[in-house]
Parts: C-alpha cells; sequence; structure tokens
C-alpha cells in the first residue's frame, strides 16, 4: 500500500494567510492579557483600600504595541502614574522623616476635611506648619514612648443653622466633626468633655504592610499567554483547537 499527500492551492498564499492569522492572534492574546493584568491590578487597589482609593485604582493603565498594525512580536505594558505609592504597597516599605527630621506627622481622621471630595491640597484640615503657629498644640506620649499624639484644645462654637447642632472648634484653628453620623451630638459633647482632639501621630518611622503583587499579576499573565495565544490563532485560521 502506497500514501500520497498533496498540498491544493498555492502554498505561498497558504502561508501568508497563516501569518496574518497569527499577527491577528498575538495582538488579540496581548490586547487580553494586557487588559486582564490592569483589571487585576486596579482590583488588588480596591480590595486593598477599599472604594475611597479608586483614584489610586483608576491611575493604572495600560498600552499595547505596535499601534495600528498587526505583529508577530507584540507588547502589552501596564503601568501607572502613581508609582511611589504602589511601590511602598508592594515592597512593604519603611517610612522615615525627610530631611533628618525626627518624626512623620501622620494626620489622625479628625484632620480629614469632609472627606476625600472636600480636602484641601495636602489632604488635611490643618497642616503641621498651622499646628506650630497656633501656638496651642500640645503632644501626649504613648504608652510605649515610641511617639506622640500632637493634639489641638477643643470648645464649642457658636451654634447655627435649623439643627442647633454643637460646633467643635479645635485650637481656634479649625472645625472637627462636620460629618453627619447617628449619635453624632452625644459623641460631641464627649469630645467636649475629653476638652483635646488628636490631630496628628508623630511616629518616627512606618512600617507599610505589603498590601499589593503586581509581580504576581505579571507572572501570572505570562502563564496564560501561550494558550490564550494558540486559541486565538486557530479561530483566526478558521481550525478547532485540538
Amino acid at each position: 500500500m502506497r500514501l500520497a499527500a498533496a498540498i491544493v492551492g498555492d502554498l505561498r498564499q497558504v502561508l501568508a494567510a497563516e501569518l496574518r492569522a497569527g499577527e491577528r492572534a498575538a495582538m488579540q492574546a496581548i490586547r487580553a492579557e494586557t487588559e486582564q493584568v490592569k483589571q487585576e491590578l486596579r482590583r488588588q487597589v480596591t480590595d486593598a483600600f477599599g472604594g475611597n482609593a479608586r483614584g489610586i485604582a483608576n491611575a493604572w493603565r495600560s498600552m499595547t504595541f505596535p499601534q495600528g498594525r498587526q505583529s508577530l512580536r507584540p507588547a502589552g505594558l501596564v503601568f501607572t502614574k502613581v508609582p511611589s505609592v504602589i511601590d511602598a504597597f508592594e515592597r512593604g516599605a519603611l517610612i522615615r522623616a525627610k530631611g533628618g527630621g525626627k518624626f512623620l506627622a501622620v494626620p489622625t481622621g479628625f484632620n480629614a476635611a469632609r472627606g476625600r471630595r472636600g480636602r484641601g491640597a495636602k489632604g488635611m484640615r490643618v497642616t503641621p506648619a498651622q499646628m506650630v503657629a497656633s501656638g496651642q498644640a500640645f503632644l501626649r506620649p504613648f504608652k510605649s514612648g515610641r511617639g506622640f499624639v500632637w493634639c489641638l484644645p477643643l470648645r464649642q462654637g457658636e451654634q447655627t443653622g435649623r439643627r442647633r447642632r454643637t460646633r467643635l472648634v479645635a485650637g481656634g484653628v479649625t472645625e472637627v466633626g462636620t460629618a453627619n453620623r447617628k449619635g453624632r451630638e452625644a459623641w460631641a459633647r464627649g469630645l467636649l468633655e475629653q476638652g483635646m482632639v488628636p490631630m496628628f501621630l508623630l511616629l518616627p518611622q512606618v512600617k507599610l504592610a505589603k498590601r499589593l503583587d503586581v509581580r504576581g499579576a505579571a507572572e501570572r499573565a505570562l502563564r496564560r499567554l501561550p494558550g490564550r495565544f494558540v486559541t486565538a490563532w486557530e479561530r483566526e485560521a478558521g481550525r478547532s483547537a485540538a
């Protein structure tokens, strides 16, 4: 018994069509994996820091190359517009004060002005410079002795508006506790009895927890890429994947 095989058609056309299918498949695979990595990294940020970090999450962007044409050697790039922030939480960085300073001034929740949308340029009601200039700021040491709470004295401001709510004025510099919350009046009266409000934590250094896995997202994409490419090539060439 003798077996024979023959190629029907123009071999050059067949190979050219196969090449074009491979180029389209390669671009599709790279685009899909690049987008998947970007979306995974955005989810990592929101999972780690909540909805308030959506701006940092959306700072992840992506591009694919070459642009405007097909290629068997495409590339995908995923990058962030806030690399220093991402790097710090990718490594679990140790942060110390700049310029030989002894302490980092970390603002407390009392020092956040009406949530993220109402914050000033530094995201604080009162800056460290304003604390010093007020002449009223004072320190309370941690029990551990490893830092201080930087406070302002608290007094009741003049009641205004229909609700006649208790206003809290810190050091004559700013009003705090302006958010609406259940039981807010009882909370405000308790704070007034305390007579002071913590505005900053003074710490010699801060060790950030490792909360992001950028390298892992990239490595998972590289493992998925060959299979995605083969599937796309079979589809583009009109074959069924084995």
